[in-house]
């Protein structure tokens, strides 16, 4: 039969859920410091404990010096003792010798039980965080304990979790004793044990009840593309099949609507649409805006921060493709990230035909629509007197407002192109290594200047000589700078930035350089998506020269200082200056990686960097 003390430790660890040996390592813990507290041992002498599981029998070695005639039975031990425990013990070895006091059972098991308490607490807590750490962003289920302050505390079996007002789905009321499905958002360590944050509201809980309600998608022959939602109201789901010949839709839908329909009850009837996803955003936009229907999707795609849609829809369909306080236009702009502008048919053919009649852009279509705008014209007319209008009426509206929305896009089209065309003429202008060098290098600009354009959002020499060739306005708006700045800051940015040398490397020089600093290689595919117009060979070519500026004597640049204003320094002296040498670095173009790197970064040492 077991010992009371072998039942003790075996129900320790199934209540504790805890391995035998973190067990067994606090005990052994607990019984060496309670050693040297019944004797007063130091804690540079090496003091270990062992125990039998079965018996209970608790042993202490302590390491003792091996003397011809003890005075400290602590640390002291007699050659004759030291051999019963280590045959080839000499005097003056350092040997383990049993050293387990009379009576230690119950002086151990009163100085050590605050110990293992807490040993195993803490060995607790750490078995809690990896448990719920490897379960982050999966359901887990919980019951509500409390509800304090907003905040709802759910008892999770062996820790708790806070669910936070932010992360709970409006209109949810939570009682003491509901069993929840949640989200693990986040678990933090801490000195009180693992800190868990759930979530009801948060998209991916939507996700993850998709997975175990639709087995097409947990074994990923469905895929959830996207998903916008705002909780306790409405989201939006886009998913694609991955195999071909499955409706993705009516797999999550299931049939007579019992899949998603068990994910709508335990989301308390939070309205769900089920949209498959398109890789034309026209059609994905058109889809995501259901149940509304759409009459025409126009759109003008500049880049991820300038995707506009214009969506056309009968006038009926106005107010259920807005949605409730603009609930479904919100979410079908999050689904697809375009950004959606919604008008009614008439609205926007009222547009055209005022656009077509004052703007001479659109003088062609007055001619080529001539009819159409006639026919147009009167079925607006009936409208604004509520008069029924016929299907073929309805054509009329859809010509002239296709075909100026069409022109409308093209003309914008040819507005951005030339606007790219206008930068990449200024940027031709500029030495190619303005880019490259950053304000803060730049010795001779005031410290009160620099830090005015580095707040404005101007990184280097480049972007500022840009702006003032574009747009002087938005550098003139900044506190501080004025006409006389202006000048002075351009001739100094331009003049440092033709100052910096560099060097064209032979193809034999690039490939060292790439063998060297292989994050300046693995920048070259960002380097070759600019835009052809931005003249981009030609940046290999020497620096241009600065082009000549008419100067007043006031704003001679080798004057004293006094007439430099903010780029003058209050202290600083007229020194002559190599200004191709005051440089602390050289920018060298590489050809196989196309960009430009510094000749430290390419390893050249200062001799091998001069350009002679």
């Amino acid at each position: 039969m077991k010992s009371e003390f072998a039942l003790a430790f075996t129900e320790i660890g199934e209540r504790s859920k805890l391995e035998r040996s973190v067990i067994l390592e606090a005990l052994e813990a607990a019984l060496v410091q309670a050693y040297r507290k019944a004797l007063n041992a130091s804690t540079a002498q090496e003091v270990n404990a062992t125990i039998d599981v079965n018996s209970g029998k608790a042993v202490i070695f302590a390491e003792k010096e091996v003397v011809e005639e003890v005075l400290d039975n602590r640390t002291e031990a007699t050659l004759e003792v030291a051999r019963q425990f280590d045959p080839l013990a000499q005097l003056g070895d350092l040997v383990k010798i049993d050293s387990t006091p009379p009576n230690f059972g119950r002086i151990a098991a009163q100085a050590a039980k605050q110990l293992v308490l807490q040993k195993l607490k803490e060995a607790e807590r750490d078995s809690q965080y990896e448990e719920y750490a490897k379960r982050e962003g999966e359901i887990i289920h919980g019951t509500v304990q409390s509800v304090s302050g907003g905040t709802v505390i759910l008892q999770l079996g062996r820790a708790e979790a806070a669910m936070p007002r932010k992360e709970q789905m409006l209109g949810e009321r939570y009682r003491q004793g509901d069993k929840l499905r949640v989200l693990c958002i986040g678990v933090r360590k801490e000195g009180r044990g693992p800190q868990i944050t759930v979530s009801r509201a948060h998209k991916d809980m939507l996700r993850r009840l998709l997975e175990l309600e639709v087995p097409e998608i947990y074994n990923g022959t469905v895929e959830i593309k996207d998903i916008s939602r705002e909780p306790g109201h409405r989201s939006k789901i886009a998913v694609a099949a991955g195999v071909p010949g499955i409706d993705p839709v009516g797999a999550c839908v299931g049939m007579r609507g019992m899949r998603i329909q068990s994910i709508v009850k335990e989301l308390h009837d939070e309205k769900i649409d089920v949209i498959e996803w398109s890789s034309d955003p026209s059609v994905f936009i058109s889809k995501a805006l259901s149940p509304a229907r759409v009459g025409a999707v126009y759109l003008e795609d500049g880049g991820l921060d300038m995707r506009n849609a214009t969506v056309v829809v009968p006038d009926d369909q106005l107010s259920l493709a807005i949605g409730r306080d603009g609930q479904n236009a919100r979410l079908a702009a999050k689904l697809t990230h375009w950004k959606i502008d919604i008008k009614s048919l008439s609205e926007c053919t009222r547009e055209a035909i005022k656009r077509i009649a004052e703007d001479p852009a659109y003088a062609l279509l007055q001619q080529t629509l001539e009819s159409e705008l006639k026919h147009a014209t009167a079925t607006i007319a009936k409208m604004e007197e509520r008069r029924p209008i016929m299907p073929e009426e309805y054509a009329f509206l859809n010509k002239v407002v296709d075909a100026a929305e069409r022109l409308r896009i093209s003309l914008q089209k040819a507005d951005r192109a030339e606007r790219e065309a206008r930068v990449a003429a200024v940027r031709a202008t500029f030495p190619a290594a303005a880019y490259a060098l950053p304000l803060e290098e730049i010795t001779d600009l005031d410290e009160v200047l620099r830090t005015t354009l580095l707040a404005a959002g101007f990184a280097s020499a480049g972007s500022v000589l840009e702006t003032l060739a574009l747009d002087e306005d938005a550098i003139l708006k900044l506190d501080g700078v004025g006409p006389k700045v202006i000048s002075d800051l351009h001739d100094l940015l331009l003049s440092t930035a033709a100052a910096v040398p560099v060097i064209e490397l032979e193809p034999e020089a690039a490939l060292e350089i790439e063998a060297v600093t292989p994050v300046v290689a693995a920048a070259a595919p960002a380097t070759a998506e600019v835009d052809a117009t931005a003249a981009v060979p030609e940046i290999a070519k020497p620096a241009p020269l600065v082009p000549e500026r008419v100067v007043d004597k006031d704003d001679d640049p080798d004057d004293d200082g006094e007439n430099k204003g903010m780029l003058a320094k209050p202290t600083a002296k007229k020194k002559k200056k190599d200004k191709g040498a005051r440089r602390g670095r050289t920018i060298i173009y590489d050809e196989d990686a196309d960009t430009y790197v510094t000749g430290r970064a390419a390893g050249l040492d200062e001799e091998d960097a001069q350009i002679t």
